[in-house]
């Protein structure tokens, strides 16, 4: 095999893998916690990591983009904590992370040169996923430990960066 062809072979691999890898683990990420993703995607699209110049989602290359969206995400961390606040899987923090995580799919998708929608497709099946999964996680691990939920929590905050982190990085190789 030439050298043009495994390069070519390893191009497809990973964009293969975005798609079905890290586009559904943004929209899992966005499950936990709705604006870590975005703030995510703004700084790797600020520093010219994730191509998006040339598309519809130019926008979350900007600096006062990227700066709202981790204020909002620091918010949504610390918010995350507070006894009022209502389960992700209520109504309104559930169609708030559906549609970020169609966001961040839509998002990918036109940076990997692919359709929006069905990159909102998976974004959404992610959201979906991360949603009720993280939620019903953990709700088990607290009863299991018999402990408290703020440590889960933010042990959760850790995996839902990491996930965006991760699937930023497959992204953009």
């Amino acid at each position: 095999m030439s050298q043009g062809a495994t390069g070519e072979g390893t191009a497809m691999a990973m964009a293969v893998m975005a798609w079905i890898l890290a586009i559904p683990m943004l929209g899992a990420a966005t499950g936990m916690r709705t604006f870590t993703p975005m703030a995510v995607i703004c700084w790797f699209a600020y520093a010219g990591n994730l191509p998006v110049d040339e598309t519809w989602a130019s926008w979350v290359a900007k600096l006062v983009t990227a700066i709202v969206f981790t204020v909002l995400a620091v918010g949504e961390l610390v918010g995350d904590k507070l006894p009022q606040t209502p389960d992700r899987t209520s109504m309104l923090p559930l169609l708030a992370r559906l549609i970020f995580g169609g966001l961040v799919g839509a998002i990918i998708a036109g940076s990997l040169n692919g359709p929006a929608t069905e990159g909102a497709i998976l974004g959404i099946g992610g959201a979906l996923v991360g949603a009720f999964g993280g939620y019903l996680v953990r709700r088990a691990i607290v009863e299991w430990s018999g402990g408290k939920d703020w440590p889960v929590a933010v042990a959760e905050d850790f995996v839902a960066v990491g996930f965006a982190v991760i699937a930023l990085g497959i992204v953009t190789g």
